[in-house]
């Protein structure tokens, strides 16, 4: 082989180094999760001084990556600037000056375990006290010193130089068929639509989706090949309810954020990792309890809260009855709700109805032979498709909560859904999840656009959390922030005219005040 192919070869590693960085070795992951956790190599919480009367606490309310940030950068707080944590800042041969002039030579691995451990510089310099003093084993130092040597070089899994690697779980099978195949070709053709105009920050995005299968079992395992096997950046809008509160710990044990309409089927999920463009379930029953008090006459009851037996739904339910209690509701009551059955809730004046589309209509007929026709409140998520089903007799006394409106939508945005549907061959169904899907992916590009092209998930999240109405062209502007993950916090509220089919708004969009 000659001298040219040689440093061909030598060219192509290079080249391909830098895209696709070598996996960690076991010492570096275990410096990684100490430096991102506080945890040594053992799994258990290391120790930590802190301020000048060396106050023992555990490090994992305190991690390095608190302060200096996931990438080592460092973030601004309460007047204290972390510095920058690159190793070729650190071993610079010029020395280092901080901007409260305190100088120093460059660190080695010995002066490092000093600083880290006694909060002292290679210049013998006293660290600001707000810098915590940790208590490691010399397994635990070494481990952390071999990974930052390899900070400023790791990107989160699902991130190289030309691709942006994103996952979701979409059931295939079951009752939830339908609607995960309609949020697939929405992310699909999302996917298709960015990359065709050159990706976001050159990258290209790819998708992969997981089937969730039909129980909680199946649902953890697709969640784990996503997240090592897959090893994707995010979740985009996935539909696994049977995963429950896991969803969110697993999320945040990896670090992944998700961008996506998970409340919409009832279970809240707070973390700071989830990002919900929607109201969930409880906001929009929370809008049509704020309806009924401010313009019907109906706060003496008898009131029913009606659910399927389902834990989700029964929460829900839970958190509506407190609500209505604490806004002057008296006499609710709250029950299960069974519409293969013969027993019927009777003498309700209102009725709140947490379920399926089936049941709400039979539940409407059942009511309407009984001779009574209560006002009915409920999801237009869980129920819309049923409403051909429901008796005329209750024509303007059904009241509906949606997250969007047609004159919520800008020309620009009914455009790109049309063209969107044009293309993957979608109908108006599924609108609420539709809308949902997509609004998720312009979230994800938007904050990817902000992160930069040095992006990562930390950064992610943050410009996520910054955005403020943010505009859709399909859903009242959206807004985050530091302590908010759901970016509509209230609904419009719809009664039908059911002979007609004919939708009538009687309560724009407007963000619920009280907490739920």
């Amino acid at each position: 082989m000659n001298s040219a192919h040689v440093l061909a070869l030598i060219l192509l590693a290079s080249v391909s180094l830098g895209v696709a960085a070598l996996p960690l070795t076991p010492e570096e992951a275990a410096g990684k999760r100490l430096y991102r956790e506080g945890l040594s190599a053992s799994g258990e919480a290391i120790m930590a001084r802190v301020g000048a009367a060396d106050m023992l606490l555990p490090a994992t309310s305190l991690p390095c990556a608190n302060c200096h940030g996931a990438d080592g950068l460092g973030r601004p707080e309460g007047g204290v600037r972390p510095p920058e944590l690159s190793w070729s800042r650190l071993t610079s041969t010029y020395g280092q000056q901080q901007v409260n002039g305190r100088n120093y030579p460059a660190y080695n691995d010995a002066s490092l375990a000093t600083v880290i451990q006694q909060g002292r510089d290679p210049g013998n310099n006293r660290l600001d006290p707000s810098m915590p003093r940790f208590v490691l084993s010399m397994k635990d130092q070494r481990n952390l010193t071999a990974y930052l040597k390899r900070l400023a070089d790791e990107r989160d899994p699902g991130l190289d130089a030309e691709t942006l690697h994103l996952g979701t779980l979409l059931p295939s099978q079951g009752p939830l068929a339908e609607e995960g195949a309609t949020v697939a070709a929405v992310l699909n053709g999302s996917v298709a639509r960015i990359n065709e105009a050159g990706g976001i920050h050159g990258r290209q995005l790819r998708l992969t989706i997981a089937d969730p299968g039909a129980d909680r079992a199946s649902a953890e395992q697709a969640l784990e090949r996503l997240i090592d096997d897959e090893q994707v950046f995010a979740l985009i809008a996935p539909m696994a309810p049977a995963l429950g509160s896991e969803l969110a710990l697993r999320l945040e044990q990896a670090g992944v954020p998700l961008i996506g309409t998970l409340s919409l089927l009832g279970a809240v999920q707070a973390s700071p990792q989830i990002f919900e463009p929607l109201p969930g379930l409880r906001e929009q029953l929370i809008a049509l309890a704020d309806y009924a008090t401010a313009s019907l006459r109906v706060l003496q009851g008898p009131t029913l809260i009606a659910y399927l037996d389902d834990p989700a739904q029964a929460q829900t339910a839970k958190v509506l009855g407190e609500y209505l209690h604490r806004n002057g509701w008296q006499n609710v009551q709250i029950q299960t709700y069974d519409p293969t059955g013969d027993r019927l809730p009777l003498g309700s004046r209102s009725v709140f109805y947490l379920g399926s589309g089936g049941g709400f209509s039979h539940l409407a007929a059942g009511l309407q032979r009984a001779g009574q026709v209560p006002y009915l409140f409920a999801a237009s998520s869980q129920v819309a498709g049923d409403l051909l089903q429901v008796p005329e007799g209750f024509s303007r006394r059904v009241f509906l909560a949606y997250p969007f409106v047609p004159s919520d939508w800008t020309q620009t945005g009914r455009m790109a859904l049309t063209l969107l549907r044009e293309h993957q061959g979608l109908g108006a169904q599924h609108a609420v999840l539709q809308v949902g899907a997509y609004a998720s992916m312009l979230l994800l590009g938007e904050g990817m656009k902000q992160a930069g092209r040095d992006a990562s998930r930390e950064k992610l999240v943050a410009a996520l959390e910054g955005l403020h109405d943010f505009d859709t062209g399909l859903t009242p502007r959206i807004s985050f922030g530091p302590g908010r993950r759901l970016g509509l916090s209230g609904a419009h509220v719809v009664t039908v005219d059911l002979p007609d089919q004919r939708f009538y708004l009687v309560a724009p969009y407007k963000p619920i005040v009280a907490s739920p």
